[in-house]
């Protein structure tokens, strides 16, 4: 006895022999009708769910209208592997910004030299200044960390990052008055 049968007490139905129990087997040109016959009803029914979930996105979905001044976000496309912001994955940021539209008057467009955007539609992100300093003590080691203050962003996102990393990278802000 076949363990799926021992444990469920009726024979493996295999997907070649899509058949109920007693009905006798189909051999050569029969099987393959009945199968190709089996995949055109699996095709239709999959393209009418297609059409039935796209006709509940369509409702729901409208254009987007924008006037002049208003704020924005620019969207940052995730790529997989490419760190944005010292951050890698589903917390990378997906957009940046806010950035004021200006449409129409050419002379009201404020250029933005201070964000360089990538191929790749990523920038990176450069710290103001340190802020704060502490050193955090584990089992067996210490590790100084510094409050950073990044451009673009507000008082409320700064970070705490690795002191030796930050002096070794942005060595500009670590400079002792003398």
């Amino acid at each position: 006895m076949a363990p799926y049968e021992a444990l469920y007490g009726r024979k493996c139905r295999s997907p070649i022999g899509w058949f109920e129990v007693g009905e006798s087997g189909l051999i050569g040109p029969d099987l393959v009708q009945q199968t190709v016959e089996k995949v055109k009803l699996i095709q239709e029914r999959l393209l009418r769910a297609q059409s039935r979930q796209k006709s509940y996105s369509d409702v729901r979905r409208r254009d987007l209208e924008f006037c002049v001044d208003d704020w924005v976000f620019l969207k940052v496309s995730p790529m997989k592997g490419v760190m944005r912001f010292g951050k890698k994955g589903k917390l990378s940021p997906r957009f940046i910004g806010p950035y004021q539209k200006c449409v129409g008057d050419p002379s009201r467009v404020v250029p933005i030299e201070d964000v360089q955007i990538t191929e790749e539609l990523s920038y990176e992100e450069t710290p103001v200044a340190i802020l704060d300093r502490q050193v955090r003590k584990l089992r067996t080691k210490e590790v100084a960390s510094v409050k950073v203050l990044w451009r673009n962003k507000n008082r409320e996102e700064v970070t705490w990052e690795v002191e030796d990393v930050m002096r070794s990278k942005y060595p500009h802000l670590f400079h002792t008055p003398g």
